[in-house]
């Protein structure tokens, strides 16, 4: 990020209680963070669903965090019809593309902040992978909530459109059921950070399968899961658990590190 203008994309599908929504104190402590690391500048962009946008921040205080924090804000809802794009990938399982604001596309650093959860409503789990549904128009959410059978595959395919320099996930606590908003929950006292959104993702898995989580993560293989073996298909990171490379700064971490890669590598 240093010396770069940097698009910051959360997690703002609610203003539920974290990990319904990314916690304005882990927010705040990235921003701080990225500038740490000499970002440029910082802007926070989001759309939320399927309630208000605007609403949302509102509940969530994000326009005075914004300010006080010296970042500047887009509400992806409010952009003029000029200020998105189609996306038609030439492998895809929507009809016709879908809608992508440009700031993203037009993004010189994007780093993207997750929460950790299972999703009640067919996404089976929403990460790093699932958070680009908020880079895209709400007029694609019909189409994409109405194909059940293909809309795991249709969370991946938003992800070729863009392509993050950081993910941070935030998993000091995480919803083992239910989601996205509001769920069964569990702490896992833990904050994963990396590049690739397939590697973040089956971590996230790996971590719900420790903590013990509903049939539909415990009861398929992790690289088996469809947003995940979509994405492999598309190229768009790792493709196999092995190539994932865990890290830790203390003995719990390690310990804990070393708990996770032998569950990716059972799968």
């Amino acid at each position: 990020v240093k010396g770069k203008a940097v698009l910051l994309k959360p997690n703002f599908n609610s203003a539920d209680a974290f990990p319904g929504s990314t916690h304005n104190t882990t927010l705040i402590g990235l921003i701080r963070q990225l500038k740490k690391m000499g970002a440029r500048s910082i802007t926070l962009g989001e759309r939320c669903g399927p309630g208000s946008t605007a609403r949302v921040m509102e509940e969530k205080g994000i326009a005075e965090i914004c300010r006080a924090e010296e970042v500047q804000l887009i509400n992806f809802e409010d952009l003029p019809e000029s200020q998105w794009v189609r996306i038609r990938p030439s492998k895809s399982n929507w009809n016709d593309g879908f809608d992508v604001a440009k700031p993203v596309l037009e993004a010189e650093c994007i780093v993207s902040t997750c929460c950790l959860k299972t999703h009640a409503y067919g996404g089976v789990f929403t990460m790093s992978l699932k958070l680009s549904v908020g880079l895209t128009h709400k007029r694609n959410m019909t189409e994409l909530h109405f194909s059940y059978r293909s809309m795991r595959k249709m969370i991946a395919e938003i992800n070729q459109a863009y392509s993050p320099s950081l993910i941070v996930m935030d998993a000091l606590e995480a919803f083992v059921d239910g989601g996205p908003a509001t769920g069964e929950r569990k702490r896992a006292d833990l904050i994963v950070a990396g590049t690739d959104r397939i590697a973040i993702d089956a971590v996230g898995l790996a971590i719900l399968k420790d903590l013990g989580s509903n049939d539909a993560v415990m009861k398929r293989e992790i690289f088996a899961q469809e947003q995940i073996s979509r994405a492999v298909e598309l190229g768009l990171g790792i493709d196999h658990p092995g190539r994932i490379s865990l890290a830790a700064d203390d003995a719990l971490g390690r310990e804990h590190a070393e708990r996770l890669k032998r569950i990716l590598q059972k799968g």
